[in-house]
């Protein structure tokens, strides 16, 4: 079995790691999140240069947990979009620098992929093609049908913000900082009034697999801006100051329930559609435990479609996930050369 050195660069984390096909022998991740709260969000030029002053640290201290030298490594695998490009541009210009000097074939990764087949390093689980795959992240909201490793259609993708992007934005009308996916469920779980507040579903029609969550953003927005207007006291400047802690809770849950019935709504009109019996859901925010919950409750409740889901560890931006899919490449006959490039857009085909 080849061991494949992973690099991951296209956001805030910057991750290494060593995996040999399923097995994780080391996966280290250093991210540079609390350099951003205080803007409200990821700003790229901090996350890039977090990424050039700490990858070599991170290779390393991957290649020492994993007990191996850069001599058995036989594949550099890389992220090379989609992302933000000065941190894609880091981690591959590290990567084929490496493939240059120690003369390893390299090989560029889908991010968007590599959450959609992360549940496979899951070494207790084997999901079965053909299956429904759905990434949830900050920056990506799309639905898949997989026919096998690789080879997979797009269903449908969000037509504004990801599901990601608006829990954090929810959570900056909040008040709650950032990054807000934790904040909400964590208040969320708190919610006394469940169903005392509730938001307009968003309909992109019936046929349609797209995702919407900007409507659902603005209807949030439009109730704490209604709520200021009641309260009448011009004086306070941040709207979340007219909300007692026990509607910012009632809010959370009803945003948090809305965006994740839109996404087993659509999941499981793909399952219905193409027949499939088994549903992938990968991406940062599948780590949320109220989504977990609810996806298998639809599952089961849907005549029994098994539902798989990462690690929790594998959730979140990491090498490991584009170690994996970058040797299952390779062994399909695919390549990259020096080449490579940096492709902030890169669509999935």
């Amino acid at each position: 079995m080849m061991k494949t050195l992973g690099i991951e660069t296209s956001c805030d984390e910057t991750s290494a790691s060593v995996t040999e096909g399923k097995r994780v022998l080391s996966c280290v991740i250093s991210s540079s999140v609390e350099m951003h709260k205080k803007y409200g969000g990821v700003v790229p030029e901090i996350a890039s240069r977090y990424h050039v002053e700490y990858i070599v640290e991170v290779v390393d201290r991957a290649l020492r947990a994993s007990k191996k030298r850069l001599g058995d490594i036989a594949l550099i695998s890389v992220t090379n979009g989609p992302g933000l490009v000065g941190a894609l541009l880091t981690g591959i210009s590290f990567a084929k620098a490496l493939s240059l000097a120690r003369q390893k074939p390299i090989i560029g990764v889908n991010h968007v992929l590599a959450h959609l087949y992360s549940a496979f390093l899951d070494e207790s689980i084997s999901p079965r093609f053909p299956f429904v795959g759905l990434v949830v992240s900050g920056g990506h909201t799309a639905l898949f049908f997989c026919e096998e490793m690789g080879r997979q259609k797009v269903l449908g993708q969000t037509l504004d913000d990801a599901v990601g992007e608006a829990f954090d934005k929810v959570a900056k009308t909040l008040g709650l900082g950032y990054p807000g996916g934790p904040a909400i469920e964590a208040r969320a779980a708190r919610a006394r009034k469940k169903g005392s507040v509730r938001f307009p579903k968003t309909n992109v029609g019936k046929d349609s697999l797209d995702f919407s969550f900007s409507g659902l953003k603005t209807a949030v927005l439009y109730y704490v801006r209604d709520r200021q207007a009641s309260v009448q006291r011009k004086s306070v400047k941040s709207r979340a100051h007219y909300l007692t802690s026990e509607e910012i809770n009632d809010i959370c849950y009803a945003f948090q329930e809305n965006a994740i019935d839109a996404l087993i709504e659509k999941t499981f009109d793909a399952v219905r559609r193409y027949g499939a019996r088994e549903v992938v859901v990968g991406g940062g925010v599948a780590i949320n435990a109220r989504l977990r919950e609810k996806f298998r409750a639809a599952a089961v409740f849907r005549g029994g479609v098994t539902i798989h889901f990462p690690l929790p560890r594998h959730c979140l931006d990491n090498a490991a996930m584009v170690g994996f899919l970058g040797e299952e490449m390779y062994r399909q006959g695919k390549r990259s050369d020096v080449y490579l490039s940096a492709e902030p857009n890169l669509e999935v085909l």
